[in-house]
């Protein structure tokens, strides 16, 4: 049996479609024989489902996957474990202790994106979406590429593209990003920085209780494995994952938070314009 994890510097790399390197382990009785990375050479989107196959991949373990990618993989009997984060080697480990299991997985993907991989289906070349103009600027519908470091008002930093090397690409004025993040990018230059404050209403909202799910654990199955603190995966009714967070749990009841883990946070962002092109 292999399983295949998406791999950016040994951590679960989060943009399914864009994955360039796959760590692949040979499993035998439930334990790893061995392992390697493997550059897929370009190969993307829903290619990667004939990629994987090929390498015998019967798991995949990623972050964020796109409708399409999810229907070729299913068409490919291989099995998708979405949401992941984090270190490659653990996340193995934790589905072979049964931890990680179909769309439940632990999920801390917040690439300040309005949207979140798992549930898109379309044409874009991030996810599958179509995504229409709705801001207006001189970079609206074109594709731009950013570095940016994301900071709260105590300085404490929540994220940086500058840590992980590589800059985010996304298709500027469609409302992929947060709104505040999409408007400051609209009429940079190549080259320009700009630092931004976005106040909760043009970032993740406002904190809203009515997000917090309350149930017994004997009415979710599999939550009696989770603990507090952790990031996982649900389904609603319409079949599509959305992440949420153990927030309490006793021998009886969960709490799970579906709000964003910035909800009701001001913002501090400092946005570098690396690249602009046309959409194709």
């Amino acid at each position: 049996m292999k399983i295949a994890a998406t791999y950016d510097n040994g951590n679960i790399f989060q943009h399914f479609g864009r994955t360039e390197n796959f760590k692949i382990y040979e499993i035998e009785d439930g334990r790893v024989l061995s392992s390697q990375v493997v550059g897929t050479q370009g190969t993307g989107h829903e290619a990667l489902a004939d990629w994987l196959k090929a390498q015998d991949v019967s798991v995949i373990i990623c972050g964020g996957i796109g409708g399409g990618a999810q229907a070729a993989l299913n068409g490919a009997q291989i099995t998708i474990i979405p949401g992941a984060s984090g270190d490659c080697d653990q996340a193995v480990q934790a589905y072979l202790r049964g931890e990680l299991t179909e769309g439940s997985a632990n999920c801390s993907h917040h690439e300040h994106e309005q949207h979140q991989e798992e549930g898109c289906g379309g044409s874009c070349g991030h996810c599958g979406v179509r995504h229409e103009v709705i801001y207006e600027g001189k970079n609206a519908g074109k594709v731009v590429k950013v570095h940016y470091r994301g900071t709260l008002n105590d300085g404490t930093q929540f994220d940086s593209s500058y840590d992980r090397g590589q800059p985010l690409e996304f298709i500027c004025g469609t409302g992929m990003m947060i709104k505040g993040f999409d408007l400051a990018v609209l009429e940079m230059n190549v080259g320009d920085v700009v630092n931004v404050h976005l106040m909760p209403e043009e970032a993740y909202g406002q904190y809203d209780e009515r997000q917090v799910l309350r149930t017994k654990i004997s009415d979710l199955p599999g939550s009696e494995n989770l603990s507090v603190g952790q990031r996982v995966g649900l389904m609603d009714a319409r079949g599509q994952q959305f992440p949420v967070t153990v927030t309490e749990k006793d021998d009886e009841n969960i709490t799970l938070d579906a709000n964003h883990e910035l909800a009701g946070k001001e913002l501090n962002f400092k946005i570098e314009l690396v690249e602009v092109n046309d959409r194709a």
